[in-house]
C-alpha cells in the first residue's frame, strides 16, 4: 500500500511575495502551529535561515522536518550550466537538511513582479520549441539528480507550463529524471483535471501539493482576468475539504498507482481573513480523512 506523509507550506502564515499577507507573522510562530495542527514537515519559507546548522536547530526545537523547497527558475533564458550553478546553494541547503525533492517552477520571461500581472499576459512556448526546452530540463534534472535529489516540476498559473496540455508536453520531451509535481488547485484554475493528470503521468510525480479552490471565486477571477496575486487576495484558494476539487478522486488513484511521498497543503490565503491555525488544522484534519479513505497510509 502507498505510504504517505503530510506536510504544509509556511505560506498559510506568510506569503514571501506579498508582505501585506502575513509578512509581520515570525517564524516560530508558523513552526509552533504547524506542529500544533498535526503535520509532521514544513516546506521552505524566505523567513527560514539558509545556514543548514541554524535551520536544523530550528526545526528540531519543533520537531519538524524540511520538505522540500521552491525554486524559481530560468532554464528557457540559461543555459543547463548558469542554471545548475544558480541553484546550487538551494540543493545543497535541501541535501543537508535531508529532503528528497526540490520543487522547480520555471517563471522565464517573467518580470519580478509577474505575480501581480494578468495571469492571461503570460509566456507561452512555440510549438518547435518544445524539444529543445525538453533537452534542457533533462539535462537540469540529470545533474541535480548526480547531486543527490530529485527534481519535482511544478506548473504554475502565469507560467510556460501552466495547463495540462503543456504539462503533457513537458512530460512527452523530458526524460524520467524530470519528476512532476501535482498541485491539484493550479490544475483546476487553468481549467484541468488533476484525476487526469495522475491517471496519464502518476510515475512522474513525486510531490503534490493540496489545495482546494471556491468555485464562486474561481468563476468570477476567469471573468475579470486578474492577476494570480489578486486572486489569493479574493480567496480563491483554500484548504482541502473547504473547496470543490474531488480528492477523493484524486487520491484513490494515486493510492492505486502506489504514490509514495508527501502531500502538502499549499493553500494561500489572506491571513487576516483565514485564521491560520485555524485553516492549517482544518487542512491536516480533512486531508488525512480523505488520504485515509483512499487507501493511503499516513505515516507519522
Amino acid at each position: 500500500m502507498s505510504k504517505i506523509r503530510l506536510g504544509i507550506n509556511p505560506i498559510t502564515w506568510s506569503n514571501d511575495d506579498d508582505p501585506t499577507l502575513g509578512g509581520h507573522t515570525p517564524l516560530t510562530t508558523c513552526l509552533e502551529e504547524t506542529k500544533k495542527a498535526g503535520f509532521s514537515g514544513t516546506e521552505l519559507g524566505g523567513k527560514f535561515p539558509r545556514k543548514p546548522n541554524e535551520l536544523k536547530n530550528i526545526l528540531a526545537e519543533f520537531d519538524l522536518e524540511l520538505v522540500s523547497g521552491w525554486f524559481d527558475g530560468h532554464i528557457a533564458e540559461r543555459n543547463v550550466e548558469a542554471e545548475f550553478d544558480a541553484i546550487m546553494p538551494h540543493l545543497y541547503l535541501l541535501k543537508e537538511l535531508n529532503a528528497n525533492v526540490v520543487v522547480y517552477a520555471d517563471v522565464s520571461y517573467r518580470q519580478k513582479d509577474w505575480l501581480f500581472e494578468p495571469i492571461s499576459e503570460r509566456p507561452k512556448l512555440k510549438t518547435n520549441e518544445w524539444e529543445i526546452y525538453g533537452n534542457k530540463i533533462t539535462k537540469l534534472a540529470n545533474l541535480i539528480k548526480d547531486f543527490g535529489l530529485n527534481m519535482s516540476f511544478h506548473h504554475h498559473m502565469g507560467t510556460i507550463i501552466e495547463t495540462d496540455k503543456e504539462i503533457d508536453l513537458l512530460i512527452e520531451n523530458t526524460g524520467s529524471s524530470v519528476g512532476l509535481l501535482l498541485d491539484t488547485g493550479h490544475c483546476v484554475f487553468s481549467g484541468g483535471s488533476p484525476k487526469e493528470i495522475v491517471i496519464k503521468h502518476a510515475k512522474r510525480i513525486n510531490h503534490v501539493h493540496c489545495k482546494d479552490i471556491r468555485k464562486s471565486k474561481l468563476e468570477k477571477i476567469i471573468l475579470n482576468k486578474t492577476s494570480f496575486m489578486e486572486s489569493i487576495h479574493d480567496g480563491i484558494f483554500t484548504v482541502p475539504g473547504d473547496g470543490f476539487i474531488n480528492f477523493a478522486d484524486i487520491l484513490s488513484v494515486l493510492a492505486a498507482q502506489n504514490y509514495q511521498g508527501w502531500l502538502v497543503v499549499e493553500a494561500e490565503q489572506d491571513p487576516n481573513k483565514a485564521h491560520p491555525l485555524t485553516y492549517a488544522k482544518m487542512g491536516y484534519q480533512n486531508l488525512k480523512k480523505l488520504a485515509l479513505e483512499a487507501g493511503l497510509i499516513v505515516a507519522n
